[in-house]
């Protein structure tokens, strides 16, 4: 379990510490997870959670989910009364002078954003009570209770005052790392008991938001590799940096600058990290030879040739001397926890028993997990040197090999060569490079050909079968991207039972 997002859990009530920049649910399909979606396909006990309050995406702090129908009519009875007491925490730049003052207006959407008009008999009233809590080098602490709970009250009220809160542009605050409104503090009847319960969390408006969100939904004890800085959506556009164990791997086209080797040391220093490497992202890597291939020392010390890092408990072993890529790409791992745990999305599991065949299979992960799962694995690559670094992953976490096959060839040619055979398996993994060639196949492209891959994979799955179908090619629409895997799905005569966007 995330320790730090969760604040309290019993059978009625799930209560978590929100961290600003993630949404209460997706805005959209294909727009990633909300908190909401991220908890409720992580655990099967949180299956049932219902929204019962939202906070705007930006905004940290206490949210409350019901977990059974009793909570939620509860839950939703007292919101809707006005008896759950809320209190919130902002910081503003502005030169307050009150020390205490009630804001009563309606608010009215323009565009996107609302603006706040002085209230008319019948319109509907939000109301919220500030109080300076204290003020400091950077800038004025307030306390905020509304009364009312309309969109984006707290913001509108500050702003419309002359006190926007620092981070909300939109409303007028000066631009900051975040948004620097917090939910401090809720008190509402327990659902059962109709004991008066209070949950609360202190702000960090200093800290890194973006750590703060990793932190957050990341159990630190069984995961010690995860991306630190994601390109554009963390800041940096076109730089990536992911911890590894006890390193980082910078990653970039450009040579880095004198800020980016700077924050680089810092996070050495806050997370004691042995040392720091770089690689040059390079888009003709195919000709490069392995060792201009591998990432460089930048800064530290050395790796061993072959180190182990730590992935939802799974432990796998990389390398940064075995060319481009370091052995995990870790944006599939709650993927993996997936194969690991059976666990995929409310009513959509994976059998208790069952037959994996991992294509592209690369070092295995998702074979190990799998396994450790208790599945029975058939991974497929055309490169015997990664199979044989996925048996030692096998070993790393107290797996045998037996009962499980390592087949190295071009991938299209063993899923005809097993069809044929009979093989049949519960679940397929199609996870392939955006570009790869064979002499077999030729040249596979994931945006031209990835529905010949579901074609030929098709006849291999059994019936109420399970297919993880993954691209990372950036210049496939994701309604295209769909139509590519439902295409073939449809001309065989087979029928989609339900499918799940992670």
């Amino acid at each position: 379990m995330p320790c730090a997002l969760i604040i309290f859990e019993d059978e009625h009530l799930l209560v978590i510490n929100k961290p600003a920049g993630v949404n209460t649910h997706a805005p959209s399909p294909f727009a990633g997870e909300g908190i909401y979606e991220w908890l409720k396909n992580r655990e099967p006990r949180w299956a049932t959670l219902a929204i019962i309050q939202r906070l705007d995406k930006e905004t940290s702090g206490v949210m409350v989910f019901g977990k059974t129908p009793l909570a939620n009519r509860s839950l939703t009875e007292q919101f809707t009364n006005r008896s759950v007491k809320k209190k919130y925490l902002l910081l503003t730049k502005a030169d307050v002078s009150f020390r205490e003052v009630t804001v009563k207006s309606t608010l009215s959407r323009v565009g996107d954003k609302y603006v706040s008009r002085p209230a008319k008999p019948g319109d509907e009233l939000a109301e919220t009570l500030f109080r300076v809590v204290e003020k400091s080098e950077h800038g004025t602490l307030v306390e905020a209770k509304p009364v009312t709970g309309r969109t984006h009250q707290i913001r509108v009220h500050a702003a419309a005052n002359q006190f926007p809160i620092l981070g909300d542009v939109l409303y007028g605050g000066t631009a900051f790392q975040r948004v620097c409104l917090h939910a401090a503090e809720l008190s509402f009847a327990h659902p059962a008991t109709e004991e008066t319960m209070t949950f609360a969390a202190p702000p960090d408006f200093l800290g890194s938001a973006r750590i703060t969100i990793r932190e957050s939904t990341i159990n630190l004890a069984e995961t010690n590799s995860f991306r630190l800085i994601h390109g554009a959506s963390d800041g940096w556009p076109g730089w990536y940096v992911e911890k590894l164990g006890d390193y980082l791997l910078s990653q970039s086209e450009n040579a880095l600058s004198p800020e980016q080797n700077k924050l680089l040391h810092e996070h050495v220093t806050r997370l004691s990290l042995h040392g720091v490497y770089h690689k040059s992202l390079n888009r003709h890597v195919r000709g490069s030879n392995v060792k201009d291939a591998c990432p460089q020392l930048l800064i530290g010390e050395k790796a061993t040739e072959e180190f182990t890092i730590r992935e939802n408990g799974i432990r796998f072993g990389l390398s940064f001397d075995e060319g481009y890529s370091v052995g995990l790409f870790l944006d599939q791992r709650e993927n993996r926890r997936r194969f690991l745990t059976h666990y995929v999305a409310p009513d959509f599991s994976l059998p208790e028993t069952y037959e994996v065949l991992n294509t592209f299979a690369y070092t295995c992960g998702f074979s190990v997990c799998a396994a450790k799962g208790g599945a029975r694995t058939t991974s497929l690559d055309l490169s015997k040197k990664y199979l044989e670094w996925g048996k030692r992953n096998f070993a790393l976490n107290g797996l045998s090999t037996e009962g499980h096959d390592f087949i190295f060839g071009d991938v299209f040619d063993w899923l005809r060569r097993l069809g044929k055979k009979g093989r049949a398996f519960d679940a397929i993994v199609l996870d392939p490079p955006t570009f790869s060639q064979s002499k077999e196949s030729g040249v596979f492209r994931a945006e031209k050909d990835y529905g010949k891959l579901i074609q030929v994979a098709l006849p291999l799955l059994k019936p109420k079968g399970v297919f993880l179908a993954s691209t990372n090619c950036a210049t496939l629409e994701p309604e295209k991207f769909l139509e590519m895997i439902h295409a073939p799905i449809a001309a065989s005569g087979r029928k989609i039972l339900q499918q799940q966007y992670v």
